[in-house]
């Protein structure tokens, strides 16, 4: 299992051999800047597929799963047949 640590900017330049190192073991290291996170360091995944690719997304949230996406007809535009004549009409063409 990855480990997440936090570095600042200051300890991630004095140390970053070892945060080249934890993220080769497989670990996030987020990089703060005042106590706040400004970057992510994490492992590199050259070898993910689509498929690979859609089911990390959706475990981290970045997608939702296709059952909680709801697609919704558009409404006519108008209930009678002829809209776009009377639109011409009311037009004068």
């Amino acid at each position: 299992m990855s480990e997440r640590r936090s570095f600042s900017t200051y300890e991630a330049k004095a140390q970053f051999s070892e945060v080249v190192r934890m993220v080769r073991e497989g670990s996030t290291v987020t990089i703060t800047y005042r106590g706040e996170p400004v970057a992510e360091i994490r492992p590199f995944e050259a070898h993910e597929d689509l498929t690979q690719r859609v089911q990390r997304m959706t475990r981290d949230g970045t997608l939702a799963p296709p059952h909680q996406i709801s697609f919704h007809r558009p409404s006519p535009l108008a209930k009678r047949p002829g809209a776009l004549a009377r639109f011409l009409d009311e037009r004068g063409r």
